[in-house]
């Protein structure tokens, strides 16, 4: 079965969805940008997840491409699927690592049986991913994966993103 791809501007912690992807960084203890977002207006509760995940399965942090979930604290869902985004680098071909990511964030999702999956732009803030290439990859990559999720939910906080995601899916 294949999701059915929507798209919503706006911010990514308002929304309601059985789970949230989180654009993390490796380290699982938050960051900047959609992570700092996430644990911010989560709770404490992710965070404490997220320690208790590196004291256990991932001591060096979560590999690239890879996705683990932990509680949504006080977001409007049941989950956050942490995935770690590769940074763009001009001189090195990483989009089968960024296709990992939203491939692992469904498995996981398929994993806990989440039907709605919301996720950000994985890459494209600051890791520097070309947007339209972001665009690209991730609508390509939920389009060929199979899963269970009913609904995945592309939420861009920019009108340039959403007119990027928008124009892949035409």
């Amino acid at each position: 079965m294949t999701a059915r791809i929507t798209l919503v501007q706006g911010d990514i912690t308002g929304q309601s969805a059985d789970a949230i992807v989180n654009a993390a960084n490796s380290s699982l203890l938050g960051g900047g940008g959609v992570d700092g977002a996430i644990h911010r207006r989560g709770g404490p509760e992710i965070l404490a997840e997220c320690r208790a995940l590196r004291a256990s399965r991932y001591g060096r942090g979560l590999p690239t491409g890879q996705a683990v979930a932990t509680t949504a604290g006080r977001l409007d869902a049941r989950w956050v699927i942490h995935t770690v985004g590769p940074r763009y680098l001009p001189e090195e071909d990483r989009s089968e690592l960024l296709a990992s990511c939203y491939r692992e964030s469904l498995r996981v999702a398929d994993e806990l049986g989440a039907r709605t999956v919301a996720f950000p732009a994985v890459s494209a803030g600051i890791y520097g991913w070309p947007l339209d290439d972001a665009a690209r990859i991730a609508v390509e990559t939920v389009r060929a994966a199979p899963t269970s999720v009913e609904e995945v939910r592309f939420v861009l906080f920019d009108e340039r993103a959403y007119e990027a995601f928008a124009a892949r899916l035409r």
